[in-house]
């Protein structure tokens, strides 16, 4: 779905499919990847990625190749404004990315997920006051101080505290109480941790 309005975490873009498009390319600088991954990675459609794309480019912040009839994207380092780009896009669109990095070598995750104000905004829903914290549930039985630590590790590149909440893999299905209210009635936003196939049913708002 395309998203045409700017996004409430960074209202200075043009739209959240822009943030989403260059976020995902700059967190993390080797990664190349083609347009046809990068618009089912990021949920935009390809002629939108195209746009996005060519803006970029042609303002000197990304840089593709081709092989064949393939073009392949990825963020250009040596521009003058990648180190302050990156790290605002980042901070602002980043933490999905830069949650499943630091969690895909933590043991006993079934599946984790963003929720609270962060989700919420990313999602479109205005709120008052900035994002002041990243709110993660995960599920499963991870080993807690491995869990801690690797959340941890990342609150710099957030700018914000991670706070997490660990319950039973199944807790979102058959969960009941006024926090899996505040949970399940609100946008949540899926970590994709590489090494994890399954995910537990949630219900997605968009």
């Amino acid at each position: 779905m395309e998203v045409r309005s700017a996004p409430s975490l960074l209202p200075i873009l043009r739209s959240r499919q822009q943030g989403e498009v260059l976020t995902y390319l700059m967190c993390d600088p080797d990664r190349e990847t083609s347009m046809s991954e990068l618009a089912h990675r990021v949920g935009v459609p390809l002629s939108s990625v195209h746009r996005e794309v060519e803006r970029a480019e042609a303002a000197g912040i990304i840089t593709s190749r081709r092989s064949g009839n393939t073009r392949f994207v990825r963020a250009d380092t040596d521009s003058p404004y990648y180190d302050s780009l990156s790290d605002l896009l980042v901070k602002a669109f980043g933490p999905p990315h830069v949650l499943a990095e630091a969690l895909e070598g933590v043991e006993g995750i079934e599946a984790a997920y963003v929720y609270g104000s962060w989700a919420a905004r990313l999602h479109g829903v205005a709120g008052r006051r900035p994002v002041n914290d990243i709110d993660v549930l995960v599920l499963g039985e991870p080993d807690r101080a491995e869990l801690y630590e690797a959340l941890g590790g990342v609150e710099g590149r957030l700018g914000r505290p991670v706070n997490v909440v660990i319950r039973d893999a199944g807790w979102l299905r058959d969960g009941s109480g006024s926090f899996h209210a505040t949970v399940t009635e609100r946008p949540v936003v899926a970590i994709e941790i590489k090494k994890q196939l399954g995910r537990d049913p949630v219900p997605q708002s968009s």
